[in-house]
């Protein structure tokens, strides 16, 4: 058993992401039941938008990286930095750079968080990421233009082969 004095950074980050996605979850399930599926998908989104600014000014802050974001290294290095911050391996997702102005994200078949979570929900027909919604929010908090293929709109665990994917990146707006 770990204590206060030797719990390691990873394991702080794993048990604070661990409560704050139970959190989460369990949030999703009481809307749902409230509400119905399509009402909680808009206040879901409404949330992780919301939440999405406050969380990126944070982490910039705690990683110390002031002004604008404006070149994919850049991006690549701060995404990297931060992912080891918010996106545990728990998540079961992997995000790669392999070419310029390009970030691939793959989870790991039938093992991504939210998808196990909406299925024992039973409502993975209708469910809207949440999950890569949150990475698409944070780059226009950034102020990168994207696009996303596939798109986020819906689970594609559920609805294709696997979830996985391209994102596009273009910083001559920036």
């Amino acid at each position: 058993m770990c204590t206060d004095d030797n719990i390691s950074q990873k394991e702080t980050v794993d048990l604070l992401n661990k409560c704050w996605m139970t959190h989460d979850g369990l949030w999703f399930f009481h809307c749902l039941k409230e509400f119905g599926i399509e009402k909680t998908n808009k206040i879901n989104k409404a949330a992780i938008k919301s939440l999405s600014e406050i969380e990126i000014k944070r982490i910039k802050n705690a990683l110390g990286k002031r002004g604008n974001i404006e070149t994919f290294d850049g991006f690549r290095i701060f995404f990297q930095k931060a992912s080891k911050l918010v996106i545990p391996e728990f998540m079961n997702v992997t995000f790669s750079f392999p070419k310029e102005n390009k970030m691939f994200w793959t989870f790991e078949q039938g093992k991504c968080f939210a998808y196990a979570g909406i299925k024992k929900l039973g409502v993975l027909d209708s469910y809207e990421c949440g999950v890569l919604y949150r990475v698409q929010c944070w780059l226009e908090t950034l102020g990168i233009e994207h696009r996303f293929d596939p798109g986020v709109d819906k689970c594609h665990m559920h609805h294709g082969n696997g979830c996985s994917g391209v994102i596009e990146l273009n910083f001559k707006g920036v």
